[in-house]
């Protein structure tokens, strides 16, 4: 089990809905009309993959910090 998540936002594709910010408030936030991690490096936690899996256009990724496994989105 991963002790560490990396999560990415790939601004090229966000479109701002800001689900991932109502979804995960503690974890995300807007910068303009784009979402933005609040830490590049945060522990595991469900309601991350909840605003991974949520992302309309899969803009966030959520890896495993120490091997870069990808965790979400899950296709």
């Amino acid at each position: 089990m991963s002790t560490a998540w990396r999560i990415g936002v790939d601004s090229r594709r966000c479109i701002g809905t800001s689900i991932c910010a109502g979804t995960a408030p503690e974890h995300f936030h807007l910068v303009g009309d784009r979402s933005a991690p609040l830490a590049d490096v945060v522990a595991p936690a469900d309601v991350i993959l909840d605003a991974a899996d949520s992302c309309p256009v899969e803009a966030i990724t959520v890896r495993d910090a120490a091997d870069e496994r990808l965790i979400a989105p899950q296709d």
